[in-house]
Formats: structure tokens, sequence, C-alpha cells
């Protein structure tokens, strides 16, 4: 991290800079997911109780963000994508994003083994642990598996709203950590594509930088290939129906015609209509886990009211 950085003078920190800190568009999805995973498991919970939890977990997510921003304050300032985050632009202090960052850890591990259970909380401490330390200490900086493996902390909150209701992990939560964790990669691949010249000279070792553009593409076809697999598995489980297997046959068949066309990509082609197949499948890849998960909550939803009507083969569970 730089001395500049380091050592900007402290001021009246405004509210707008907190939450930019807490990284809001990452922290929306750990709330939809992790909603997702509360909603699909079976069993019932206090409302009350449901949303204090979602609560918890969105100030987890958001210390991991604070955290993430203070140990990468120094290569933010040199990529267009994050230059105007708040700790570049002068607005809030290194030391300031590490304070919040350790509070809002404790007092969201706390609370949600209070309102909750041990094993929930322990897997929110353990996410903001990967994310924080293993993701964004040990990974990002040294290996182009970075987000592989990193992968691991965005795709535990369905678990942890799993745990929240059942106090317990299956098959089920198991799949949706898979679906997430295989999605990730491919999905910021892509905006690894868009943004290489970003991450090459903040020296990130992003595969787009160490393997080049057309691994990096051959890696996101492959991924998205897997997804499906996954999807079906989680139709014929038990929080599984028809809702999900037509909406999971509709956007692989999208997603993996979008990767093919991504492949299909040679020398400057993307430069030259300035990256429109790469920000297509991003933006794509955005659509695909939102809908798929909400069909899930849906089909989860539905089951609980009508579940003696509906004769759906749960083949896994």
């Amino acid at each position: 991290m730089s001395e500049v950085i380091l050592t900007s003078k402290p001021h009246e920190v405004k509210i707008e800079e907190v939450i930019a800190l807490l990284k809001p568009r990452v922290m929306s999805l750990v709330v939809f997911t992790s909603f997702v995973g509360l909603m699909a498991a079976p069993g019932t919970i206090h409302p009350i109780i449901a949303l204090a939890s979602i609560l918890f977990i969105a100030m987890g997510a958001g210390a991991s963000g604070a955290l993430n921003m203070w140990w990468d304050a120094d290569i933010d300032s040199l990529m267009k994508r994050t230059r105007s985050r708040p700790i570049p632009q002068g607005q809030v202090s290194a030391s300031e994003a590490c304070i919040l960052g350790l509070w809002l850890s404790g007092f969201s591990i706390l609370m949600l083994l209070i309102t909750a259970n041990i094993l929930a909380a322990l897997l929110l401490a353990f996410t903001i642990f990967f994310y924080a330390f293993v993701y964004t200490i040990l990974l990002k900086r040294t290996t182009s598996q970075n987000i592989v493996i990193g992968g691991i902390a965005g795709a535990l909150p369905p678990v942890i709203g799993w745990a929240v209701v059942t106090n317990s992990i299956a098959i089920e939560p198991v799949l949706l950590f898979l679906l997430i964790f295989l999605w990730t990669p491919p999905h910021f691949w892509a905006l690894a594509l868009i943004t290489k010249e970003d991450y090459s000279r903040a020296g990130v070792p992003m595969l787009t930088v160490t393997k080049g553009d057309q691994f990096t593409r051959k890696s996101i076809f492959w991924y998205s290939v897997t997804l499906a697999p996954i999807s079906m598995l989680i139709a014929f489980s038990s929080i599984g129906g028809p809702l999900i297997f037509v909406t999971a046959v509709v956007l692989n068949t999208k997603l993996i015609v979008d990767a093919i066309s991504l492949l299909n990509r040679k020398g400057d082609y993307a430069k030259k209509d300035n990256f429109a197949v790469e920000k297509r499948f991003f933006r794509f890849s955005i659509s695909y886990l939102f809908i798929l998960f909400a069909v899930i909550a849906l089909e989860s939803a539905i089951y609980k009211v009508f579940g003696e009507l509906i004769n759906w083969p749960a083949v896994i569970s």
C-alpha cells in the first residue's frame, strides 16, 4: 500500500463513503443468495430472526469489502475501474477502512451467533476470513487462480442462510455453493478480458495477464459448460422442481452459446468492437445467477405452500 494513501489525513467521514467501503453491489449479491438459501431450507423460522440474520450476514459481507479495500488501496489507485473508490480518492483513510472492517466482522459474527446459531456464525467468520485474508492478502497478487480459489468465500452465503434455519449442512446448500463457485471464474474472467490493461498495470496476475486472452476464453467456456449439470442436479434435488429445470435449460443454453461466441474471438476483434461480446457475456452472467436463484426461491415458496400437490421426482436429497 502506498504511503500517500496510508498517511491521508483523517476527516469527517460521510455515510455515502462508508457505504462505498462496504461494496454494496457485492453485498447485495450476498444478501440475495443467503436469502435464497434461507428460503430453500426445510422448516420454518420467525420472520424477525430471518431478517436479523440476513442483516448480520450483510454486515459480514460489508466487513470483507472494507478489509479488501484497506489492503488493496495501492492497486485500486492504479486501476480505472477502482480508482474512484473512497481510499484512492482520499475520502477515507486506509486505517479507517481497516478499523471499520474489523469492527463489523466481530459485531456481525457475534450477533449472528446470538440471533441464529453457532454453525451459521462460524460459517460467516470463515467467509470473512477467507475473503479478507486468503483471497485478498494471500492469493490475489500471487496466482492466476486467485478468482477460482477465492470464489469459495462468495459461494458460501446460501450455505449460511440454510444453516440459519436448520443449524446443519446438507447436499442442497452444497449444490448452491457449487453453482456460485463455478459461476464466479467465467463471470470475473469476462470482466478481466475487458480490463486486462488495468490488471497488468496494477501487477495483479489475472488469468488474462498470465495466460493470455485465448486461454482465458477457453477457460470461460469450460467453466460455463460445468454449470449445466450442477443446475440440473439442483432441479432434481429436494429443493428443485419443474420451474428450476426449465429455467436452467434456457439459461445454460444461452450461457454456452455466448461462451462459444467468446471462444471464437480472434486477434484484436475485441478491441475493435469495444469488447461487445465480452460485455454481453459479463452482463448475462449476472442475469444468469440472479434469475436462477430467484426461481429457486420461488419454487421453494410454491412447494412449501402446495407441496402435497406437487409430484416432482427428487432424485438427490
